[in-house]
């Protein structure tokens, strides 16, 4: 007898659970829970769009050889920041102050706001020192010069018994010393003797 109470009352409470889930209290609940999820995933995803721009990704564009303040404006024309990276080598291909690099590189695509690392050329070469070409050949000389980062500019040649020896040197028209401070890739000039007895100094010792 106690074991048919207990399973006429199970069934009884059974009914009673199945007539809860159909009733209109529950059914009305349930759609409140079902449409406030649904509208919770929806905002959820269009914040997730908003702030991460979901999909959408952006062309980088070409900006090597543009000058500084053009790069800028295209790269704010297209919802890009920056981050400038200073160059210590001079690239005479490029104007001043241009870009010489970028990271990323371009039609690279990338999201909003992302920023690109551009590299500047600068003003102008860094300066050298001059190394100590005076009473040494030509040729000893000019190999010098260039393992300095300088060139070779005019030659000219005066009287002076040392022939092919470099007596003076000269940067833009002004003579200058050793250990004088240059741009880099600049000429010098070399006034080198040419062999001969200077005449005057001839004269004078006779």
């Amino acid at each position: 007898m106690v074991t048919l109470f207990y399973i006429f009352e199970s069934n009884y409470l059974f009914m009673d659970f199945l007539k809860f889930l159909f009733s209109k209290h529950f059914i009305k609940q349930l759609l409140k829970a079902l449409t406030f999820m649904i509208v919770f995933l929806f905002g959820l995803y269009i914040y997730l769009n908003l702030s991460t721009n979901h999909n959408r990704y952006i062309k980088v564009p070409d900006l090597v050889g543009v000058s500084f303040d053009q790069a800028v404006k295209i790269l704010n024309d297209n919802t890009l920041s920056f981050v400038v990276i200073d160059s210590a080598l001079y690239n005479p291909n490029f104007p001043k102050f241009s870009i010489v690099d970028q990271i990323p590189s371009s039609n690279t695509e990338v999201k909003k706001n992302r920023k690109i690392y551009l590299t500047l050329n600068p003003s102008n070469y860094g300066k050298v020192s001059i190394p100590n070409i005076i009473q040494i050949t030509q040729r000893s000389a000019n190999s010098a010069l260039l393992s300095s980062g300088l060139e070779v500019g005019e030659i000219t040649y005066e009287n002076n018994i040392g022939k092919d020896m470099v007596l003076q040197i000269f940067f833009n028209g002004n003579e200058i010393n050793i250990g004088d401070m240059v741009p880099k890739k600049s000429k010098i000039d070399l006034i080198l003797g040419n062999g001969l007895i200077d005449e005057k100094l001839e004269n004078g010792s006779k």
